[in-house]
């Protein structure tokens, strides 16, 4: 029997490469994003390989809701949380809102799959993606840096908690990543040292397999030429 991977945060430039690297390689997925567009059209490229759902990962209750419907699928061997967003800012200038909305979308998403994914899992591995600001304090993306330091941490805690088990956790650490957001967002030098999602999807995909059975609590940059 195939196994069974969870994509959270499945569609964007990022999510897409991750689902596309599952089902290519024989993966049963189940894909999760907000938009029931987005993940339908995602699902529709891998017939009877890609299922999608809907929830809002930023709460508890749904992500809960979530796993319930998930359970009757079967219970997963891979589970990715590539879920988040950027929104910049120092300190000084942050608002409580710059603040929720950064913890909740970066943070708290791998927060609560985390959980329920720990709860259910009795072996393989679970991935959770970071950014390079989580490791390398730089002005400017204050509430960002914050909660995606906090990803690597709760990345650390869940191996440890989970190294008797059997289930493995780590956490990929990109830096710019090519994406048609970032591409409009971002000026071109900065872009020509971004990696592309494919390559970091790749890393996930590794880790989430039988080669990786040795890695674990293990932050992996996948920075490309920055």
């Amino acid at each position: 029997m195939t196994d069974l991977a969870v994509i959270m945060g499945a569609t964007g430039g990022l999510g897409t490469a991750i689902v596309d690297a599952f089902a290519s390689r024989g993966d049963r997925v189940i894909a999760v994003a907000r938009s029931r567009a987005e993940v339908s059209q995602l699902a529709s490229k891998y017939p009877g390989v890609v299922t999608g759902d809907t929830a809002d990962l930023t709460s508890r209750l749904a992500v809960d809701d979530l796993w319930e419907r998930i359970d009757r699928v079967g219970t997963p061997r891979w589970v990715v949380n590539a879920t988040g967003g950027y929104r910049g800012g120092k300190v000084v200038d942050s608002t409580p809102d710059d603040f929720t909305f950064m913890m909740d979308l970066n943070l708290g998403t791998a927060w609560w799959s985390c959980r329920a994914a720990a709860r259910r899992m009795q072996a393989g591995a679970i991935v959770n993606v970071s950014s390079r600001s989580g490791l390398v304090a730089e002005t400017g993306a204050a509430a960002y840096a914050v909660a995606k330091a906090g990803v690597i941490t709760l990345t650390e805690v869940l191996a440890a908690e989970l190294k008797a088990s059997g289930v493995r956790v780590n956490v990929v650490v990109p830096a710019i990543i090519d994406t048609a957001a970032n591409r409009q967002a971002l000026p071109e030098k900065l872009m020509q040292k971004a990696v592309a999602p494919t390559e970091i999807a790749a890393v996930i995909a590794y880790l989430c397999s039988d080669a990786a059975v040795a890695i674990t609590g293990t932050a992996i940059p996948v920075y490309g030429k920055y």
